[in-house]
């Protein structure tokens, strides 16, 4: 009797005991006193999604303005990509970067570029919408006017500009995109440009070229490049300015003399306002950290290009 009535007290021992819990795979209910994210505050580390401007040109360079969503293809790589969100772009706010050459190489032109960085903020900035920073680079990159919308204070800074020293040109290019313009979030609702006004010559740079590259795709920014070179040859530099607007979306512009420069601003200002916009999560998703090649085309139109920046950096997840 004895050895029945422990059995049986043991085996009540083992019921009272907690269950090992299993694993959780759907959504639990809120913790007591626990208060719940609603869905835009909540971080999502599985999804990514790839944000790309670009512009559409005819044969003529005119730009195209008036295609939907239907129109465009979107590739990464082979592998055909949907279109999540398609927006024509032509008012969103603009983060502009003005990187002007303070070297010793571009002294007799130094006149030049401050008239050039001057005349471009007046023809694009809107007022309490734009913003912009100027960075001066010779031995080192430095923030001459912080971002700001004030034009008054950036044409001050820009006036007050003086000449002298190396040109470290990729290192001005990694820091603005890195300290300034990848800043404001979200990235999709501000455009993000870059002015570079340069012979493109680098001399003292501690990042590489691509290392500059790297970080304006990582920034989503698109470079533009005034090339203050007035041979009519095209120099080395020419060909790194070039470099920068191809692999990201923009152009360089050759104005020989400050009266050239209207054209080339208004080209610029046009394009800024007459952007489309894709937005897609890549398939297959790849959080590797590596670049990816982008290609968008225009179904059945070969008579248009497509202007944009030709890859992105994927996030890395640990």
């Amino acid at each position: 009797m004895k050895q029945f009535l422990f059995a049986l007290l043991f085996a009540a021992s083992l019921l009272a005991q907690p269950k090992p819990q299993a694993a959780q795979t759907g959504p639990q209910p809120a913790q007591p006193g626990v208060q719940e994210l609603d869905e835009s505050e909540r971080i999502r580390l599985d999804v990514t999604r790839v944000n790309v401007l670009f512009a559409v040109t005819d044969k003529r360079g005119r730009f195209v303005t008036d295609l939907d969503q239907e129109t465009f293809e979107v590739f990464e790589g082979k592998n055909r990509q949907q279109i999540l969100e398609f927006v024509r772009e032509s008012d969103l706010p603009l983060r502009l970067a003005i990187l002007i050459d303070t070297s010793n190489s571009i002294r007799d032109r130094f006149r030049f570029q401050q008239e050039a960085a001057v005349e471009f903020l007046k023809s694009v900035m809107r007022p309490a919408q734009d913003k912009a920073v100027v960075v001066s680079f010779d031995t080192s990159p430095e923030t001459v006017s912080d971002l700001t919308g004030d034009l008054d204070a950036l044409e001050k800074a820009i006036r007050e500009m003086r000449p002298g020293g190396g040109t470290a040109l990729y290192d001005a290019i990694f820091f603005a995109c890195r300290d300034k313009l990848g800043q404001d979030q979200p990235r999709h609702k501000y455009r993000r440009a870059m002015i570079i006004i340069s012979d493109g010559e680098d001399t003292q740079s501690r990042y590489t070229r691509d290392q500059a590259l790297e970080m304006a795709h990582k920034a989503d920014v698109v470079v533009y490049g005034i090339s203050t070179n007035i041979t009519r040859i095209q120099t080395d530099g020419d060909k790194v300015l070039k470099y920068f607007a191809s692999e990201t979306g923009g152009l360089t512009f050759f104005p020989f003399k400050v009266e050239d420069l209207a054209q080339s601003f208004e080209n610029i200002a046009n394009e800024m306002r007459h952007q489309y916009s894709v937005l897609y999560r890549p398939e297959p998703l790849r959080a590797d950290g590596e670049y990816h090649e982008v290609n968008i085309r225009v179904k059945n139109r070969k008579d248009y290009s497509v202007r944009a920046r030709k890859g992105y950096y994927a996030p890395k997840f640990n």
